[in-house]
């Protein structure tokens, strides 16, 4: 059972699901760890009944355990980055409907087709749109899921997706913040390093994500580099300055801030997992994003149980981070 004495951590994190039903594995993250945030992979699709069925269960094994109506994400960007196949739409990679011919029409109709299918399967949030300012032609691994190389433009595509998908009833989330479109490592398997001067950032990288505050998107999605001329020696996800000053001071955001997979080679190479967890949650994020392993996320689970005990955060720490969940869910449910 959930402890009572302490405010339950599990509130904290969004888990994967090892295939596509609700297995006992996921189930006894709800039960006995108050976890309550899903995402969605394609390991975890077969058709659209078995994945309104999922969702559905997920919803239910909340209520009946007394927690928060979940949060179920997914990564519907278009190309490479879709988790549903046909006969779910496929959409281009965001890059090609940018540069076709009227970019605002076709993200627009991507936006609405993604929403509306989301929502009639129970997904209520898509890890969209990509934000990073990404040139082309230089061999950047951003490039295609990207909206282009001009800060301005990017930002009023951004809002196109932004709103289209929240007007269709599905959470957009902002990524990879504050923008990954220069590093040229994978932080999915290593530790990028973005080398830009902070002006750089000040004048042209940050322009869409205070587009994206300004508008309400439901959420951030923090990036796993290094910045070094602003946060050196430390991924952005654990930097205290990218997530709080940035987010918080620089765009105005008081909303939900997301880490990207923290089991992702750029974090895990960087510091020991429980450890990064911990540090992810000071430095300002309201989910910590576990995507694969759940003893994992049981891992995490005891590294922050114990610092909550040592008075290491507040559990006031918890109620602010579920207060920007509920809203997201208010929104969104």
């Amino acid at each position: 059972m959930i402890q009572t004495d302490l405010p339950a951590v599990g509130h904290l994190f969004m888990a994967g699901l090892p295939g596509p039903e609700l297995d006992d594995s996921t189930l006894a993250l709800i039960k006995q760890h108050a976890v309550h945030n899903f995402i969605i992979f394609r390991r975890n699709v077969v058709d659209r009944r078995q994945m309104t069925r999922l969702c559905a269960s997920l919803v239910d094994a909340c209520q009946a355990h007394s927690l928060p109506r979940p949060l179920i994400s997914i990564d519907q960007e278009g190309g490479k980055v879709a988790r549903l196949p046909p006969p779910f739409s496929q959409f281009p990679e965001p890059r090609s409907l940018a540069e076709g011919g009227n970019p605002e029409r076709l993200l627009r109709e991507y936006a609405a087709v993604c929403a509306r299918e989301l929502r009639q399967i129970g997904v209520n949030m898509n890890l969209a749109p990509v934000l990073d300012i990404c040139p082309a032609g230089r061999g950047m691994f951003m490039e295609r899921r990207c909206l282009g190389s001009v800060p301005q433009r990017v930002a009023e595509l951004g809002r196109v997706v932004i709103n289209g998908l929240q007007a269709g009833g599905v959470a957009a989330c902002a990524k990879h913040f504050p923008g990954l479109g220069a590093a040229v490592l994978d932080p999915h398997l290593e530790l990028p390093v973005v080398e830009l001067a902070a002006g750089h950032f000040e004048r042209e990288a940050l322009t869409p994500f205070r587009m994206a505050a300004k508008i309400g998107v439901a959420a951030f999605m923090t990036s796993h580099a290094v910045y070094s001329n602003f946060a050196p020696r430390i991924p952005g996800t654990l930097s205290r300055k990218v997530v709080s000053d940035l987010v918080r001071g620089n765009c105005g955001y008081d909303g939900l801030i997301i880490t990207d997979d923290l089991e992702m080679g750029a974090i895990e190479k960087f510091m020991p997992f429980p450890e990064a967890a911990l540090q992810a949650l000071l430095a300002g994020a309201d989910l910590l994003l576990i995507c694969q392993r759940h003893d994992k996320v049981r891992n995490a689970i005891a590294a922050l149980e114990a610092a909550l005990r040592d008075r290491i955060f507040a559990a006031k720490r918890i109620d602010d981070s579920l207060a920007r969940q509920a809203e997201v869910i208010r929104r969104f449910s």
